[in-house]
């Protein structure tokens, strides 16, 4: 059996650092690739209330920060993937992701806002919960995937009852995600993934709130 040289090996790990690090920068400056069509891009613009427009925009925040968290968790479970098809699946997922963070950017900039100053924190602790859970196995990793999801199409259900149909924008994006997010955790369990135990859990639920809390304000 012929052995990798440590060194090159080493190298590597570093140059696929370097390859996330790029990444990251621009997923947190948006200068990332086009995406497919915004949902709802062709709906008239309802004009809404001042404190509904502030509110709608808080919870845009929250998706887009929840975008930015995705991309770095499957950009995570990726580098550090044991089997190349679990690798390819993963980075498959974050590409449709990367077409929610487009457009809750999008959304933002409609509704004159900005997106979280926290996303640089909510970036790396996603990507090394990701890189984590990737040591455990393609299984528990998948696991993640499915928990995440889950919790994520909770909050989406949460948003889309809030805005309701005075906002049709938002609406019909947060209706598209929340299907692609329903799709994601299934493929991720049809493709081996076990359930996570509950004081996992708990703890994501936990972060999850924290997350929400401080998206929606700042």
């Amino acid at each position: 059996m012929k052995i990798k040289p440590i060194k090159a090996n080493h190298e590597s790990f570093i140059n696929q650092l370097m390859t996330e690090f790029d990444h990251m920068l621009k997923v947190l400056s948006h200068q990332t690739k086009n995406s497919k069509d915004t949902p709802g891009i062709d709906l008239p613009q309802m004009k809404l209330p001042e404190q509904k427009v502030k509110h709608t925009a808080g919870l845009m925040r929250i998706n887009h920060t929840g975008e930015v968290c995705a991309q770095a968790l499957y950009n995570g479970q990726a580098m550090m993937a044991k089997d190349e098809k679990t690798k390819n699946h993963l980075l498959k997922a974050a590409e449709e992701e990367h077409n929610h963070l487009n457009w809750c950017q999008s959304r933002l900039d409609e509704l004159g806002a900005e997106p979280s100053i926290t996303n640089p924190f909510w970036y790396l602790h996603s990507f090394a919960i990701g890189s984590f859970a990737a040591f455990f196995g393609d299984a528990v990793s998948y696991g993640f995937v499915i928990e995440t999801e889950r919790q994520v199409e909770s909050h989406l259900q949460e948003h889309i009852d809030d805005i309701g149909e005075d906002d049709p924008k938002s609406l019909k994006i947060l209706q598209q995600m929340q299907t692609d997010e329903i799709r994601h955790g299934n493929d991720a369990k049809n493709a081996g993934g076990v359930e996570l135990p509950e004081p996992v859990k708990w703890v994501m639920t936990g972060m999850s709130k924290i997350m929400k809390f401080v998206s929606y304000r700042i």
